[in-house]
Parts: structure tokens; sequence; C-alpha cells
């Protein structure tokens, strides 16, 4: 993300300081103070306020509250009030309302609130020489249902810690000492909760790694008791979590805690060289990008070194640093060295450091993109068993499927269904013909349909721009079987298509259109982060046989997934979109389902031209807007048009009406026709 990030900042260049290395680094200050973008800085340490939320439906990314950024590394997160001692993903997360400064001098206060629990709650934060004072006051008092549930919390990232000491205790060297464990261990409450137990409690001081200057954090509440949990007990992604329940009662500084962390005087971060690690063709141009600490005294001095056989290390360029500016929290420059040409194994040195080695050759690129077609891309789909050698990706998955969802519910993971099913089928029946082909989201098994589809047509604009001929699976529809490491003669990228086009087709013929995906049906079962042909029992959910009861066919367990059916008018031009470009390819190897897909994507796309009341479906949100619909609109008209080589007025006709959109969206619709984002759109304005 940064390297996004950073490439749009270089469009901005003009607009940017350019003289970073030329400029005296910011004065050290004694201790922290409140910066204009509302953190708190000194050397070494930087403290972010809310500057980042917790998402409303994502919730726990350890990306919210206060976050401490100490000696370069973000070792704390999340600093907020929760209602779980463990806090996953799906637990109650508290709403932003907003930041301001004050109302003490060099004091930031945040407002946040539960609107479903009912109560609100301000923190103040305030610098205290190298540390902070942070207070939680709440507009009233804690309802009588969270007292000893809501608590103050702060996240620690567990590598930082492995290994290293905690002590708790009245502040007096501390009562309760201990090692941060590598892997989780307990202890667990014995009630079946599956809630951890604090690895310690009940001191009024911890402090994390004093033996270790780098990591170092003090913190002592004045007014709870301290506790100490590791969230990896409940969730494989928790942190270790110090917190301290909230009292009843209280109002005014109901929670209120010192955070110090050790600041290494005159801390300096080491410069950080980016450049491409897959190295570069002799002819293309070569440019690293240098990041620096702004207190930095950065060496203008700058060498590509050639890498021998025998371990020598020759001179290749020197250069000179050229001043980029600065961005974010650091300055930045680049490094030009496009005059080497000479095939070889190089390296960059920089201020005393050599950076990882990479290659200059005319193959550089010939075998870096594979693993994501023949390795990552099929361990990914679903219906199938997976097996690489000796491993076992996946057994066969989810031939369950799929039930369909009832109507008016919110479900997780953004899925939703309104009043209007789109279905012949009942709530809680079982659709027959959805248990072929496509991939499932990536750790949480769901198939997410415009997703799909857009995968099928990066995967078809891939195959007629580069050819894509490699062959390394066996792909066995009718066996549901996948072989990795074994070619069988055809191009893998045909054989993706295939099996992405296989779901798509099977809900056209189902439902008439598309439909937002399939998901599982409890969050418990959602979470499963295992084989994902374990995730399901592959038997067809009967409500006639008992919980374990099952004839081979049928059974009473009812997890299969739900398929939520609501037909969203930008969903069907994805769909369309798709269907069209992989008729263009898969002729070859499947003529058959090439002329189902394009005779489905000329129904699909005639039928979005007169949408209807379906775009006023509260199902999909703000993908029913008149700018998203207009974008789907041409990424599939151009798929259309594609594949009738222009011969078809109804569609070069449509192109044409589309012209004013593309103009206004021309950010996103510039590439290979991909989704718009529809919650945000780029902006970038000069300072």
């Amino acid at each position: 993300m940064r390297a996004i990030w950073f490439a749009a900042a270089l469009a901005i260049q003009p607009w940017l300081t350019q003289s970073c290395l030329a400029a005296a680094p910011p004065t050290a200050s004694p201790g922290l103070t409140v910066s204009p973008d509302e953190t708190l800085e000194m050397q070494g340490l930087s403290v972010i306020v809310d500057q980042m939320h917790f998402h409303p439906v994502f919730r726990d990314e350890k990306n919210a509250g206060i976050q401490i950024i100490l000696h370069g590394e973000r070792i704390a997160t999340d600093g907020a009030v929760r209602l779980n001692p463990t806090p996953e993903q799906w637990d109650p997360v508290p709403a932003f309302v907003k930041r301001e400064r004050g109302p003490g001098p060099d004091q930031l206060t945040v407002y946040s609130s539960f609107p479903e629990q009912g109560f609100s709650y301000r923190l103040a934060i305030t610098p205290e020489g190298t540390g902070f004072r942070v207070a939680v006051n709440l507009d009233q008092p804690l309802p009588a249902a969270y007292v000893g549930k809501a608590a103050f919390s702060l996240d620690f990232l567990p590598t930082s810690y492995f290994g290293k000491t905690y002590a708790l205790g009245s502040g007096n060297g501390g009562d309760a000492t201990g090692l941060f464990p590598r892997n989780p261990s307990g202890p667990m409450a014995k009630d079946g909760s599956g809630d951890p137990l604090p690895l310690a409690a009940g001191g009024s001081t911890i402090v994390l790694s004093p033996e270790d200057p780098v990591t170092r954090v003090a913190i002592t509440s004045d007014t709870a008791p301290l506790s100490l949990y590791d969230a990896r007990n409940r969730a494989q992604n928790g942190w270790f979590v110090v917190r301290a329940l909230i009292p009843a009662g209280k109002t005014t500084d109901a929670i209120v805690w010192h955070v110090h962390p050790n600041v290494i005087k005159n801390w300096v971060r080491d410069p950080v060289v980016a450049f491409n690690q897959a190295g570069y063709t002799p002819d293309r141009a070569k440019v690293a990008t240098v990041e620096l600490d702004p207190h930095m005294k950065a060496p203008k001095d700058i060498q590509l070194v050639r890498l021998g056989a025998d371990g020598s290390r020759t001179v290749a360029l020197k250069g000179t640093l050229k001043p980029w500016g600065r961005w974010l929290r650091y300055d930045y420059a680049t490094f030009d060295f496009s005059s080497v040409r000479t095939p070889g194994i190089y390296a960059i040195s920089y201020a005393g450091h050599l950076f990882n080695p990479f290659r200059i050759a005319p193959d550089a690129y010939d075998r870096i993109w594979q693993p994501s077609l023949d390795t990552y891309l099929a361990e990914q789909m679903d219906h199938m068993a997976v097996k690489e050698q000796y491993r076992t990706w996946q057994g066969l998955s989810h031939m369950d499927d799929a039930r369909q969802a009832a109507p008016n519910i919110t479900h997780f993971d953004g899925y939703k269904m309104g009043p209007h099913l789109d279905s012949p089928f009942k709530p809680g029946e079982h659709i027959p013909g959805l248990n072929v082909g496509g991939w499932q989201d990536a750790g949480d098994y769901d198939i997410q349909t415009s997703d799909n589809a857009w995968v099928v047509r990066d995967l078809v604009w891939g195959r007629e721009l580069f050819g894509l001929e490699w062959d390394e699976d066996t792909i066995d529809e009718a066996a549901h079987q996948v072989e990795i490491r074994k070619p069988d003669g055809v191009p893998d990228v045909l054989q993706q298509i295939r099996h992405g086009t296989l779901q798509l087709l099977a809900q056209y013929k189902v439902f008439g259109h598309a439909i937002v995906g399939i998901i599982d049906p409890t969050l418990k079962q959602y979470t499963h982060l295992g084989d994902a042909g374990s995730q399901t029992d592959r038997l067809i959910y009967d409500p006639k046989l008992g919980p374990n009861e099952s004839n081979g066919v049928y059974s009473g367990v009812p997890d299969d997934r739900w398929a939520f059916t609501s037909d969203v008018p930008a969903d069907d031009y994805h769909l369309a979109g798709a269907l069209a470009g992989a008729s263009r390819v898969l002729g070859g190897i499947d003529p058959d389902l090439a002329a189902q897909a394009l005779a489905a994507a000329k129904v699909l796309w005639a039928n979005q031209q007169d949408p209807g009341d379906r775009m006023d479906r509260p199902e999909r949100g703000d993908w029913n807007t008149a700018d998203i619909l207009d974008m789907a609109a041409f990424s599939a008209t151009v798929d259309l048009v594609i594949t009738t080589k222009g011969a078809d007025p109804l569609y070069t006709t449509k192109l044409k009406s589309l012209l004013p959109a593309i103009k206004r969206h021309f950010a996103w619709l510039g590439g290979p026709p991909r989704w718009p984002c529809p919650t945000w759109t780029p902006t970038i304005a000069p300072n």
C-alpha cells in the first residue's frame, strides 16, 4: 500500500518540498508535543490519536484508536474503550465522533460512542514529558450491563515482545513477572466461554520489556488495576492486551493512565532503500527511492555494487542522491542507476548498509508472475480438492452449496438481504446447481460474485495481451480435482477462466441474474481457518434428519453456505462482461461453454438497459448509484464490443453514450476494465 500511495505522491511532486537533504533536521524536542496533524511527536516516538478508526463492518483491524510508534516500529494500537478482554474481529467497537484540540494546552480530546450499548465517552490525551496521560471521561455513568465488561485497552504487537519480560505490580519492582510467550498457551476460563484469563492482574503499574530499551513501555493506572492478556488465546490475530475496567458510577477521570515509552535520546531510524526486488531488464529505467529519517544527517553518496560469485563486491556506479521531498513522516531522495546495463547480480550500498541483492538480466521477469496463476489462484479454487505433491491444500470443498438466505437480514462481512429474494427458492431451501467452479475468498471461504467476475476478466485480458501459455497444473473439472505442479497439456489460464465461468454461468442458469455471493451461515463457521474441505460436511442439509444423522447424500447438519440472491444491476454488468470475455478465449478448449457464456452475457446486458426498481434495492448499499452503474456498464460494454468485433451497433452506440461517464471516471476506467470502490474517490490537492 505504501508503494501505491508513494506513486501517487510522485505525481504531485511539484507541490512538495524539494530540499529534504539540504534542509536542517527538525529540532529535537525534550518531550512529546502536539503536531499540526494532531499527533504527539518527538524524536523516536509518535503517538497517533484516532487518525484511523474502527471499520463499521470489519472492526478489529489493529489499526485504530491510540497507536504508538516507538523507534520506528508500531508497537501498540487500538487504544480505546472495549467491551471484551480480548476483542475479536466481530466484537463491538466504538464509533468515532470527532477529535479536537484542548481543552487544556497541548491536549487532544477524542469523542466516541457505543450507540447500540447506550453510552459515550471522551479520551483526553495530554503529553507528559516523553510520555502521555490518557483519561477516559464518560458522559454518564457506565450502564449496569457493562460494568465489569467495559475497559480501556491498549494492544501490543506480539512480535515486538516475544521472549521479553513483563513486570506487573505496585510500581516497586513488580509483584508478578513473566515472559511474553511465543505461542499462546492459556490460561483459559473454565466456564466453557473460550475466554482467556489474564497472564497477570491486579497491579497499578506494568512495565513491558524492562530489559530492552528499544521496546520498553511503562504504564501506571491511577484509578483501576491493570490486567495483561494474551489475545492469541482467543483469536490467532490477537495481540498482547493491557486493560483496566471502568469503575461503576464514575464519569470524570474514570480511567487515568500514564503511558511512558522509553525513548532513546537522539535515536535515528536507519535509511530504507526501495527498488524493484524482482530486478531489471538491461534497457529499462532503474531508479531507487531512499526513505530517510528527517533527523538523519543523510550522506549524499550512494553506490551500486556488483556481487561476484566469489563473494567480491565491485563498485559498478558511484552516484549522488537527488532530493525529492517530504511525504508524511519521512524525507525522500532518488538514485538513478539506469546507465548500468551489464547483466549480473547487484546491490545498493548506502550509509553503511548493503541492501538485499537483485538481478539485471534480459530474463529478469520471466519467472515472477507464474505462482499467482499456478499456485495461489489454484489453491483458492472452490468445489475442488487441491493437492501439490506431498501437500494437500484442501479436500473437496462445499459440495453442499447452497441454501437460500432469508429476506430482511443483515449478515456479516457486508452481506445483507432486503425484502426481495429475486429467487424461485424459499428461505432455507437447497439451491441445486451452484456447487461448481469459482474461487473462494482467501481466509474466509465465501464466493463474492463480483470478485469472481473481475478475476475472470483479468485472466481473459492477460491471455489476450500476453499469451500466458504457462502449464504447470492438472485441473479436472469432472473429477473436481486439482494437482499443482503436474502439467496436463492445457494452459492453466484457460482452465482457470473455465473454472470461474462455470460458477458465473451457474448463477445465470439458476436465477437469470448475478447474485451477491455465497457465504457461511454462522460467524463461528466463517472464522474457520483450516482446510476448506472440512468447513462443511459436503452433504445437503435436510431438516428432517437429526443433527448426527446422514444417509450419504443428506445430513442434519445445517452447515451449508447461504446464497444471497439479490439482483443488483451493477453485479449483472460485471457478470455480463466476464462471460463475454470468457467466450472469446474458451472456444479452443470448451466451445459449448464459450457459446453459452456469450449468449448469457447478451441477455444479462440487455436486461440492464431498463433496471427498473432494482436500482432502489438496499441490498448492495452504495453499489446502487448512477455512477457505479455507468462504470459497470462501460466495463461490460467494452468486452461485448471486443467480442462482437464492433459489428453490433447495439454495443457501440451504448459505448458512445457512456463517453461523459468515461471522462468523469477515467482514473478508474483508463486501465483494464475493473471495479470502482464505491466508498472512496481519489482526490489530490496541493498543500
